[in-house]
């Protein structure tokens, strides 16, 4: 499985980042400085220049204007996208300066999902992904697990974790679903919507 990792500006633990040797590495603005102090080179940077000051180079650019539609995260998936890739790792992504862009990047996951990819944004103390209608196991032992509804109407069933669920459903307006203990095979049904899962140590 080959996958694309976009590094943003946010907060970015470079020890995560572990590629294959057919993966995609995008540096999208200011995360290309964490990568220059990580010494990792990217295969490619996209970005307005506006939060990074200057243009790299020896590198495959894309030069992005700076009055634009898309953050630079979301332009970069679009990139991995356009060349095949289906599996996108998103990292820095998450903390930093500006919590709208944590927001923005719980959309880029969505918009992954409509195009038929997925992600997942990585930080060094929690991770968040999206999932769909299904049955859904995972390795939560360590740590908690929390359920977000996504569009509305979730309706979730939980097995093998300390607060079991069955078909409950998950409005926007409660917080049913946060700060759950899971084991090595913790089962999530998602019978009706989407929801976010977030990991934390």
């Amino acid at each position: 499985m080959k996958i694309c990792h976009v590094v943003g500006a946010g907060d970015f633990a470079p020890h995560l980042l572990k590629t294959g040797k057919d993966d995609l590495i995008i540096a999208a603005d200011a995360g290309y400085d964490h990568l220059r102090r990580a010494k990792i080179t990217p295969h490619l940077y996209i970005g307005d220049g506006d939060s990074l000051g200057f243009t790299p180079e020896g590198i495959e650019t894309v030069l992005l204007p700076t009055v634009k539609d898309d953050t630079d995260i979301h332009a970069a998936v679009k990139v991995g996208l356009s060349r095949g890739f289906r599996t996108f790792y998103i990292y820095g992504a998450l903390g930093g300066k500006r919590f709208s862009h944590s927001l923005a990047n719980l959309q880029v996951l969505s918009f992954l999902d409509q195009n038929g990819a997925t992600g997942i944004l990585i930080d060094e103390n929690y991770s968040v992904f999206l999932l769909n209608k299904g049955v859904h196991t995972f390795d939560f032992e360590k740590g908690y697990f929390s359920l977000f509804d996504f569009e509305g109407g979730a309706k979730v069933s939980v097995k093998g974790a300390k607060y079991p669920l069955e078909e409950a459903s998950l409005p926007p307006f409660a917080t049913l679903g946060i700060s759950n203990e899971g084991e090595k095979n913790t089962t999530v049904t998602v019978h009706l919507g989407s929801v976010f899962v977030v990991r934390e140590p």
